[in-house]
């Protein structure tokens, strides 16, 4: 029965546009603090880029977004991820419809390849693209190989970027979501950009995927330790 409501347009809609709302409400009653306080500065001059993140830690994550800064983030086809894109559209956000799949038969079915070429073709205009480096259902913070595909056939930089806030609830799910609660200090971490070459070979790509994977838990671990002083 709640899957079957969860299915309504009328139903996705409706959460969708509420989520959108509270997240609002959450950021106007925070205190926002950036780290480093020249991050967005320095990324600039590299616009368009590809925002990692990671599964469970996004939901504030259109309020890490300058004014002015165009980005599209990527989100699943599942109905989870209709309410999710509905929030997101609401918020100021470009959507790309697609996710990761650690199988190769699952890639179709999640729009993996389309997302892709959707992407590429979003950078290529000049737009930022954001989406998490793993990949559902898990392990969790543990990065995909995608990401660091997408940055070598596009040629545009990674940057892990983490916000958390220090009111938050821990959700018992496999990506251990943080759902955040208003009245809260915030802070949004940044990490050093992550080129990939477009010659890169397999081994070299692996070690791509490991500095993704490394900066975000680094920029996660810093946005925690900033909203908890």
């Amino acid at each position: 029965m709640l899957k079957k409501l969860g299915s309504s347009p009328r139903v996705q809609k409706f959460v969708g546009t509420a989520f959108a709302h509270y997240l609002r409400a959450v950021r106007n009653t925070s205190s926002f603090e950036v780290d480093p306080p020249d991050f967005y500065e320095k990324v600039l001059p590299n616009l368009p880029v590809i925002v990692a993140m990671w599964h469970g830690q996004h939901f504030m994550m259109p309020f890490a977004r300058p004014e002015g800064w165009n980005v599209s983030v990527m989100i699943s086809r599942s109905a989870d991820g209709e309410i999710n894109a509905i929030a997101a559209r609401r918020l100021g956000l470009g959507l790309i419809r697609a996710s990761g799949a650690q199988k190769a038969h699952q890639v179709k079915k999640r729009g993996g390849m389309r997302g892709f070429i959707e992407a590429m073709r979003t950078l290529k205009e000049g737009n930022s693209v954001a989406l998490t480096a793993d990949v559902p259902k898990g392990p969790a913070r543990v990065a995909g190989l995608g990401i660091v595909q997408l940055a070598k056939h596009s040629g545009r930089p990674i940057v892990p970027v983490a916000i958390a806030t220090s009111r938050h609830i821990d959700l018992n799910s496999w990506d251990k979501a943080s759902v955040n609660l208003p009245f809260s200090r915030a802070a949004v971490a940044g990490g050093d950009m992550i080129h990939i070459g477009r010659e890169d070979d397999d081994e070299a790509l692996e070690r791509g995927r490991r500095e993704v994977e490394e900066g975000l838990n680094r920029a996660t671990a810093r946005a925690y330790e900033l909203v908890k002083r």
